[in-house]
């Protein structure tokens, strides 16, 4: 089973995240790439993150959109902070064996991964597609990886680099979207129209619900 993960805080989750999941699902051939809201991200400011269920429930209407897609609620099943190596032991204990798994990541996440729990054992777990944003030219980028001290060595002839376990690292390059959720959220507050910039139907539950809106940024 070839499956991808894009995680995130989702608040909201907009149109760059969804054409990213997309994008990675065909050109990798994955049956689906289900997409992750984080319960209680510990790299967040959650003062700005609005309750889990509305942001479950906004991926959800998301998701529909795309047979590709499909939304797992795995982070919001279990208490505390939402750890990546948890999340990915619980993918591979659901799924069994079989489970060939990509973890897609900007390069502005990966560039913080040495902050994560136990994060060299992630590489043992999932291989990464890492979405290539301009941070990093290839010689500061393979300088990075090389400062991981996690057994990735530079494969040639497949042009990514390998892990040990059988895991693969990617650079990847998507559509560029300029988007980011905390301009969306400032664009609500404000009064600006945020659509095609979210799908409407994400927009019309943020319009319902009256998210990020000035004084209710967690309601």
């Amino acid at each position: 089973m070839k499956l991808g993960m894009l995680g995130g805080t989702f608040n909201p989750i907009h149109l760059g995240h969804l054409r990213v999941a997309e994008e990675i699902g065909w050109k990798l051939n994955l049956e689906l790439v289900y997409l992750i809201p984080s319960n209680l991200p510990p790299h967040k400011n959650t003062e700005q993150v609005v309750d889990f269920s509305h942001r479950l429930e906004m991926t959800r209407l998301a998701s529909e959109l795309s047979p590709m897609l499909k939304v797992w609620d795995i982070e919001g099943q279990r208490p505390g902070l939402s750890y990546s190596i948890d999340t990915l032991r619980l993918f591979h204990s659901h799924f069994g064996p079989d489970l060939e798994l990509f973890f897609i990541i900007g390069t502005d996440a990966f560039s913080l991964i040495k902050t994560w729990k136990d994060f060299r054992s992630l590489f043992k777990y999932t291989s990464f597609v890492v979405i290539n944003r301009g941070k990093y030219k290839k010689g500061e980028f393979f300088s990075f990886i090389k400062s991981l001290d996690a057994n990735l060595a530079w494969d040639e002839n497949k042009k990514c680099f390998c892990h040990p376990s059988g895991t693969v690292l990617l650079s990847m390059d998507t559509t560029i979207m300029d988007i980011s959720a905390s301009r969306i959220r400032q664009m609500v507050a404000t009064g600006d129209s945020i659509r095609f910039i979210v799908p409407e139907v994400v927009r019309e539950y943020i319009k319902k619900k009256g998210l990020y809106l000035l004084n209710e940024a967690t309601r």
